[in-house]
């Protein structure tokens, strides 16, 4: 191959490239155009598809929101329960009238027959007379007479049908031809007849008409008065659910003391208003004993706090080089250190129980050894008063050994505090036929007639100046209280003020140790 065969040949390569490179670009711009043809048709469609279909839409998102509405009316579904009712109550007043009525003039038609059936026999058999002749009645229409082989003898107006006593025969000849047949046999001249007495009823079906027509059309007056009036009348008996909702959004912390009208309440929503209410009321005492309990505590932890800053500062400033306020110093923070870690301890011991996580370890154990190990520690402890102790014939108990030995200290160590020196502190038990009695007596100050209900409340002090002086938190008879409810038992207290207390705790026994 020489060069100009080369040349030529990259030439026609160039241009097949140029014009394949030309075809793929009118390819891709006739591929483009088809694709916006595309897209112009599918907007077109979907904006035809709206426009025919927008009604219908409409009427769905209509239809949506009033089935919405329905769903949540309480109103709307009283009116339209009582209007079904009305509409069934209706319905069947119309069909008791009616079908009432037309039994009414068949029982009459039953009598009017058997009263003529005697005369039909002797006027056609015995006379031959012709109905027209003897018409006793303007609601005959026509007799058949047959004999004891129920061949038919006489038929004055052609009826056709054989002797029949079929009830469900006759009901059909009374809705397609407008006749009641009577049918009935009879002796004349001592031989056997049996015969069909045809009433015309056409008037009588249309009286049952008219009877139907009235009282439907007053069904329907009435159903329009009651679904004008219903929706007002189901909005006043709902009324008072209205108000309830409307003033229990209006209760917050800050007007927890709001309640529901009971007067302006009847029957069954009055009985939910005083239970709300009462509900209130128990929320609301529990919210008050909430804030004073935390006014309380923070109240208790304020002070140990103040001290020990007071005393930090009192080091931080002059008290590193002087040992005796160093000393002080150290003492009094461990004092308050200790105090607080008691507070706080108690405080965690009521939370427990209040969010019902306290755990009480029961086990089987006697009565009397816990009664002489506080006995011993206290004599150990305190040699100001004069403690005595008294067991009882020994009862085996289920309980916390700890918690129960810990809810009698409680009564003892109030006692110590008191009570004057010298004075006497006896702790005794006794047994009745379902509880152990251990009783905590003392001769001490006493507690005023005022005061005892509410000495087991949190944070309560009968005397401030007193307790100040003799320490605590005012938490200990609460704990000693959740202690014994806990394992079912029960707390009494007899005070006379200025001449001495006792505490008596009563806690079921399962068995007597001899």
């Amino acid at each position: 191959m020489n060069k100009t065969d080369g040349k030529k040949k990259a030439v026609m390569n160039m241009k097949e490239k140029k014009k394949m490179k030309a075809e793929r670009k009118k390819h891709k711009t006739d591929k483009n155009g088809e694709n916006l043809e595309k897209e112009k048709l599918s907007i077109l469609d979907n904006l035809l598809f709206r426009i025919l279909f927008a009604p219908f839409i409409f009427i769905g998102r209509i239809f949506y929101n009033l089935r919405k509405k329905i769903r949540l009316s309480i109103s709307f579904k009283i009116s339209t329960v009582y209007l079904g009712l009305y509409i069934i109550s209706i319905v069947i007043v119309i069909l008791a009238a009616v079908f009432g009525y037309l039994a009414y003039k068949i029982i009459d038609l039953e009598n009017t027959g058997e009263n003529y059936s005697d005369l039909v026999l002797k006027k056609t058999i015995g006379e031959n007379e012709k109905l027209e002749d003897y018409l006793i009645d303007e609601r005959l229409a026509g007799v058949a007479i047959y004999d004891s082989n129920y061949n038919q003898i006489v038929n004055t107006n052609s009826f056709e049908e054989v002797y029949m006593e079929n009830s469900f025969y006759r009901i059909d000849r009374m809705a397609t031809s407008r006749v009641y047949i009577y049918s009935s046999s009879a002796y004349y001249n001592s031989s056997l007849y049996h015969m069909n007495i045809y009433f015309d009823i056409s008037g009588l079906i249309e009286e049952t008409f008219i009877i139907g027509f009235f009282i439907t059309c007053a069904g329907l007056l009435g159903m329009i008065i009651i679904a004008a009036m219903g929706p007002s009348a189901s909005k006043k008996i709902v009324k008072p659910i209205n108000d309830m909702t409307e003033v229990t959004r209006t209760i917050s912390a800050n007007n927890i003391n709001t309640r529901l009208n009971v007067k302006a309440s009847q029957y069954e929503l009055k009985e939910l208003a005083e239970t709300f209410n009462h509900m209130m009321d128990r929320i609301e005492s529990d919210y008050i004993k909430q804030q004073q309990f935390v006014s309380d505590a923070s109240h208790e932890l304020r002070t140990p706090i103040a001290v020990l800053k007071g005393y930090a500062d009192m080091l931080d400033r002059w008290g590193k080089d002087d040992k005796e306020v160093l000393q002080e110093s150290l003492d009094a923070i461990k004092n308050e250190a200790n105090n607080m870690q008691d507070l706080v301890e108690k405080l965690l011991f009521i939370a427990r129980n209040d969010k019902k996580t306290l755990k009480l370890n029961k086990e089987e154990f006697n009565i009397n050894e816990v009664i002489e190990e506080v006995y011993r520690e206290t004599k150990m402890i305190d040699t100001s008063h004069d403690i005595t102790s008294s067991v009882c014939q020994g009862v085996i108990i289920y309980a916390d050994k700890n918690r129960i030995k810990q809810a009698i200290r409680i009564f003892v160590e109030n006692a110590r505090k008191f009570t004057p020196e010298q004075g006497k502190i006896d702790i005794s038990c006794t047994r009745d036929d379902e509880y152990a009695i251990i009783t905590v007596k003392d001769n001490g100050m006493g507690i005023k007639s005022k005061d005892l209900k509410k000495v087991f409340d949190r944070f309560y002090r009968a005397e401030e100046s007193r307790v100040k002086e003799s320490g605590g938190h005012g938490l200990g008879l609460s704990i000693a209280k959740i202690i014994v409810l806990g394992h079912r038992g029960k707390i009494k207290v007899k005070s006379n003020y200025t001449e001495g207390s006792r505490f008596s705790i009563l806690l079921p026994y399962i068995k007597s140790v001899d």
